[in-house]
């Protein structure tokens, strides 16, 4: 959703996610071929979390958030299939579980509920919500939203950028196991298909 570098970026709060001529530095993990480059910094720390997201960080409730970087070096655009993404964990045993990446409304309100809606929040009737919003949840989304990556297309010789949202079931130490997977990029036009890309998410030193 393989050649890799591994550096810690600072906790600097990026612009929107968007295209942009600049990329991250230092290095950070990466995956790179056919003119694309796909970068991953995993904000497992809390602290560090706490300094970029405030009151809606996914840390504190075991979601793990993910900056993302799509840099195109090619002299087309490419497409990315977002809703592909998805985290590998690894385990010790040699077991594997994939992991797919929350919208920032999933992820908002588990942020807002984190040990479950407090009220009846669902119709009996299966397929008719109950009137009224979560306004609790819609604060937060409102924080994630301007982070998250959202931009599917990036533009030759420019940067996409922005955060994702995998739940870890409050164990941040999978983090250093997990690898970013991106399995669906094609070139525009013609719709050419790039080979998969996969980034570790361990950090150096661990």
């Amino acid at each position: 959703m393989c050649a890799c570098a591994f550096a810690q970026s600072p906790a600097t709060k990026p612009a929107p996610s968007g295209a942009s001529a600049a990329a991250p530095a230092p290095p950070l993990a990466h995956d790179t071929h056919e003119g694309m480059t796909v970068m991953a910094d995993a904000y497992s720390d809390r602290a560090r979390a706490k300094e970029k997201f405030g009151k809606a960080n996914p840390v504190e409730v075991g979601i793990l958030p993910v900056e993302v970087f799509l840099r195109n070096e090619s002299d087309h655009p490419i497409r990315v299939n977002l809703n592909t993404i998805q985290l590998e964990i690894h385990f010790q045993n040699g077991g594997r579980q994939d992991v797919g990446c929350l919208t920032p409304s999933d992820a908002s309100y588990l942020i807002a509920h984190p040990k479950g809606p407090t009220g009846p929040k669902t119709s009996r009737l299966p397929g008719i919500p109950l009137p009224g919003g979560d306004k609790k949840a819609a604060q937060i989304e409102a924080i994630l939203s301007p982070l998250s990556l959202d931009g599917d297309v990036v533009a030759p010789a420019a940067t996409v950028h922005g955060f994702l949202y995998f739940n870890l079931d409050r164990d941040m130490s999978l983090a250093d196991t997990s690898v970013l997977y991106l399995p669906d990029a094609a070139v525009i036009p013609g719709n050419k298909p790039l080979m998969f890309f996969e980034v570790p998410l361990a950090k150096p030193g661990r």
